[in-house]
């Protein structure tokens, strides 16, 4: 590429800044509509149309073309460049950044083992429906040889194959070919229903391809519209007297539920429903809310598992249905029909005997309720206590009321017993529901957004919290991604909005990704890492003992200092979290007046005492509870 080539490319740049962007630019006359420019100019240029203006980087040999784009791109001061140690990293921060703020981000990896490590952080994007660009550079289209970090095997488009298994993806083999590529792309990131990552291959010779006279208005713009509501009146009309005709009736509120929080609390009301949540829905309902029984699955609470034991009739909102939160769809053997509402056709059909109402779900609840209200004249409830003509609860919300209220008393209990001995620490220290409800009600005071990262960490949190909205507390449950947490607080760095973030993380989901610390000193991150302590993977352990009584290279007897380890990265604050609450709650304050990123480190408990931990109510198709589950499974039939 000679030196004016070069020179025009950040002209160019220069001329979109001024102009406020690229179409104000071509708009203005300020910049010509057709271009001779590299394939990887024209991507950034496509991504900066689709306001992506957060790129989280780990350059390498197969990225040096699109690296330097960035560069001169960044100088104009069009987007953000944060190159990061990991790329697994990297996508957490980029899907962290889209899932709290709905800023857009792309990964930029080189070819191979770094794309991979990114493919495989993307899981947590395509399990909980978050919207990301992935830029991995590729095999060389010429085919000269093999490639160095290529798949190593004599086949053609090796890596597309394995990109395509995990969702949609597109090799830029041609460079006439981006149009394409940008909106298939834009369709799956920017999907109104079921956004997801998007793997975008830049073989290393199409990525300083020069594409002649291109015109930039080829470049695509515009979401795909959202769906509406599922438009059968009918099945409307059918669906509501069978929801008065039930006695006991359950909504499982998954994520796609998320703003729908009216229409469904106004839907539990005529038709005498209590709520069930999963873990990435805490706050859509608020906890507080009269007919809401907390999370029920595998790992659910007495409260959530007592509703979904005895409902006759389940209406699941936005759900997947993943294992753990039907008790690997063992979790409601009373119930005989399902009215399911999704947009998406096999998550809507997921169960036997199913009303379908594949659609928009706020819309679809709309018209359900519409169509209750017509088929009786009953009053909306809203949010009362029960349909009971003197305001008393119904005998299926009462015997719900009671789950509730013994769930709560069993948190109740664990914070009665906030420290106790243990044999590692050799002294006393705090449990893990005692540590987590102490930094979830010490973030919810400082309106700090809090991250669960996978683990004992997570069930306990999601078990613990008091979430009364969905965009304060986030627990990663879809692929259950260990390091994700610590990876999310990078977030804040490359956010545009100010906000403070609280990553609660063990020990071993703390040592996955602890090069956070580092990058997050680099660019700047506003948060804390709080490392639960207890030398093991604890739901591992737990897990081992209660169904073979006894666990397995699930832990060993190294000591760490995370303070001083922490302390090693300069611009970090590391402080000891104590062994009681009061200290863990000024060790937060401490964290939290420091201008940067922090960490505090809490030695927890792990062992027998039934106040260390929380127990669980569901079934989980894993080990030696197969076979029970399976045939539990088979004769619910649902």
């Amino acid at each position: 590429m000679d030196v004016d080539f070069r020179a025009a490319r950040a002209e160019r740049a220069r001329t979109i800044a001024a102009a406020g962007g690229l179409d104000e630019a071509i708009a203005r006359g300020a910049l010509p509509s057709r271009a001779t420019l590299t394939l990887s100019e024209a991507l950034v240029l496509g991504l900066l149309r689709q306001d992506v203006r957060a790129f989280v980087v780990v350059l390498g040999h197969g990225s040096t073309e699109i690296g330097e784009v960035l560069r001169v791109y960044e100088d104009a001061g069009l987007l953000r460049t944060y190159p990061v140690r990991h790329e697994t990293e990297a996508s957490h921060a980029a899907t962290a950044l889209r899932w709290v703020t709905g800023e857009k981000a792309a990964v930029v990896t080189s070819i191979g083992p770094g794309a991979l490590q990114a493919m495989a952080g993307s899981l947590v994007a395509s399990s909980d429906g978050v919207g990301v660009w992935h830029l991995y550079g590729d095999e060389t289209t010429e085919d000269e040889g093999p490639n160095m970090q290529q798949i190593p095997r004599a086949e053609q488009g090796l890596f597309l194959r394995l990109a395509s298994a995990m969702g949609p993806a597109y090799s830029l083999h041609t460079p006439g070919a981006l149009p394409t590529a940008l909106r298939r792309g834009l369709n799956t990131v920017d999907h109104p229903h079921r956004p997801g990552p998007f793997y975008l291959l830049l073989p290393l010779n199409t990525q300083p391809g020069i594409i002649e006279d291109f015109n930039l208005l080829e470049l695509p713009t515009g979401a795909p519209p959202r769906l509406g509501g599922a438009s059968a009146a009918d099945e409307h009309e059918r669906t509501a007297r069978r929801l008065l005709a039930a006695e006991r009736v359950v909504i499982k509120v998954g994520g796609g539920a998320e703003g729908c929080r009216a229409e469904l609390e106004e839907l539990a009301g005529l038709v005498d429903a209590v709520f069930v949540m999963s873990p990435v829905s805490l706050g859509i309902v608020p906890s507080s809310h009269p007919r809401q029984m907390m999370v029920g699955g595998s790992k659910g609470t007495l409260s959530g598992n007592f509703a979904m034991e005895h409902a006759d009739l389940l209406v699941a909102v936005g759900t997947r249905s993943v294992c753990q939160a039907d008790s690997s769809r063992t979790g409601y053997p009373r119930v005989r029909h399902v009215v399911n509402i999704n947009t998406d056709l096999d998550a809507a059909t997921h169960y036997n005997e199913t009303t379908a109402l594949v659609g928009d779900a706020r819309e679809t609840l709309s018209a359900l309720v519409r169509a209750v209200r017509s088929a009786t004249e009953r009053p909306s409830s809203g949010r009362e206590p029960g349909p009971g003509a003197d305001g008393s609860p119904s005998a299926w919300l009462a015997e719900c009321r009671a789950a509730r209220e013994r769930w709560d008393e069993v948190r109740r209990s664990r914070l009665d017993t906030p420290v106790l001995f243990d044999d590692v620490w050799d002294r006393e220290v705090l449990t893990q529901p005692a540590a987590v409800h102490t930094v979830a009600r010490w973030a919810e005071r400082h309106s700090a957004v809090t991250f669960f990262d996978a683990g004992d960490v997570q069930a306990v949190g999601f078990q613990m919290s008091e979430v009364e909205e969905s965009d304060t507390s986030y627990t990663e449950a879809g692929a259950s991604y260990m390091g994700f947490a610590t990876s999310a607080v990078l977030a804040t760095a490359l956010s545009e909005r100010d906000w403070y973030a609280v990553a609660v993380s063990g020990d071993g989901s703390f040592t996955m990704n602890p090069q956070t610390l580092i990058d997050g000193a680099a660019h700047g991150a506003r948060g804390c890492v709080v490392v639960l302590d207890n030398r093991r993977m604890a739901a591992i352990s737990s897990l081992q003992i209660a169904q073979y009584g006894a666990d397995h290279a699930t832990f060993d007897g190294v000591p760490v200092d995370y303070v001083a380890w922490a302390s090693a990265v300069g611009g970090i604050a590391a402080f000891h979290g104590g062994h009681d609450r009061e200290s863990l709650r000024a060790a937060l304050d401490r964290a939290h007046a420091h201008p940067g990123l922090s960490l505090v480190h809490v030695p927890v408990y792990f062992g027998p005492h039934e106040a260390g931990g929380l127990p669980s109510y569901g079934r989980w198709n894993v080990g030696n509870w197969v076979g029970d589950t399976q045939e539990r499974r088979h004769e619910i039939g649902l």
